[in-house]
């Protein structure tokens, strides 16, 4: 894979760590091989697992993100990893199942890639967005940042994008619930109770929106997770979007690691934030150091990453419990369940997706001039 430019995002990293900064490089390196053996006769896997990394299933979802980061790169990786095809080839494809889509972060997804590619079909593909989403049902948070950043990327100014800010704005508490717009969606035991994922798409959304209130919005979700990261650099996974306390840290996913947590918190420094870098490299380091298991989890010779960290607990009792026990008493800990149940196990899959935001977020152009030279070099604004 051809180096970053004088000024990227990976330039950025390496005055700060060198080796948070080559290990970026070693996975970047990682996600031709690692993409090309999860696209099969045509499509994208849902994941490569095991030990032998079989390919396993299909996802739109996957390839849509994929495109995202594939696009990134110069044509001859395209079409290294998609068996000769290029990246437009991809979007052709996914344009033609999206008349039968009704997921609407599906949507949303697609609607994105084919805005960042400059496809011919994106009227089209904002037409279905726009139809898909003026029910008024009950939305994942996740799905609604995407709409977003769907909407952005696409340069819609209309009436859609303003109902679409208004909603991730309004949705926040400390931080983002699993589902906005009413009940229905998640149990009432967990309805308070906020994922990794539904606090970074939403941060990198607003982020993106750029005026000041969104701009504001994203700034203080992003510090309340940055205040909880672990002492390792883990990116936990549940939060109380009531107070912002962590509900329960396991599973550790490395795809929030080395590609989630940097892309929202980098997208957000682009903005005018916080540059939370000390945050970025010290989730990045978790990748090789991880101080639950002490087995690195970026596995060169297949290509891939292992997917998380996780507790031996395969009911995941240990997240129902504590969702229940925070819903009635915020703050409780219970920890007990943290002796009983360790977060010991390693997750041997890894998932096209999480090779597609690595390239989406350390690759993506960006304009970084003037934005960041000043707070590197004196040190101001850059703690986590």
């Amino acid at each position: 894979m051809k180096g970053p430019s004088e000024g990227s995002r990976l330039d950025i990293i390496t005055r700060r760590d060198g080796e948070a900064a080559a290990l970026v490089r070693r996975l970047l390196d990682l996600a031709v091989p690692g993409l090309r053996a999860s696209h099969v006769d045509g499509e994208f896997v849902f994941t490569r697992k095991g030990e032998d990394a079989r390919p396993v299933g299909r996802s739109l979802r996957y390839a849509a993100i994929a495109a995202l980061g594939i696009r990134a790169l110069p044509l001859d990786e395209q079409r290294v990893i998609l068996h000769g095809d290029t990246v437009n080839d991809l979007i052709d494809g996914l344009m033609r199942r999206l008349s039968r889509l009704t997921g609407l972060g599906d949507v949303a997804l697609v609607c994105w890639a084919a805005a960042e590619a400059g496809h011919a079909d994106l009227p089209y593909a904002l037409e279905h967005l726009t139809r898909l989403d003026a029910t008024g049902a009950p939305v994942l948070t996740v799905d609604a940042a995407w709409v977003v950043s769907a909407l952005v990327a696409a340069g819609v100014t209309d009436g859609h994008l303003e109902r679409a800010r208004a909603r991730l704005l309004a949705g926040r508490d400390v931080l983002y619930p699993h589902a906005l717009d009413g009940p229905g969606l998640v149990p009432w035991y967990r309805a308070h109770v906020g994922s990794f994922a539904d606090q970074v798409y939403p941060i990198q959304a607003l982020a993106r929106l750029g005026d000041p209130e969104a701009l504001k919005a994203a700034e203080e979700a992003a510090g309340v997770i940055c205040a909880a990261q672990g002492d390792g650099g883990q990116w936990w996974w549940h939060y109380d979007a009531r107070t912002g306390a962590v509900v329960e840290g396991y599973p550790v996913y490395s795809v929030h690691q080395h590609a989630m947590g940097p892309m929202a918190l980098l997208d957000l420094a682009d903005a005018g934030g916080t540059a939370h870098v000390d945050a970025i490299r010290k989730g990045l380091l978790w990748m090789v150091r991880p101080p639950e298991t002490g087995e690195p989890l970026v596995i060169d010779e297949l290509a891939l990453t292992w997917r998380k960290v996780a507790r031996g607990d395969p009911r995941k009792m240990v997240r129902g419990v504590r969702a229940l026990s925070a819903r009635l008493r915020p703050g409780t800990r219970l920890p007990l369940l943290d002796r009983i149940f360790r977060p010991v196990v390693i997750d041997r899959e890894c998932r096209p997706y999480e090779f597609g935001w690595l390239l989406y977020a350390w690759l993506t152009a960006h304009n970084l001039e003037g934005r960041w030279s000043g707070e590197l070099s004196n040190g101001s604004g850059v703690e986590s």
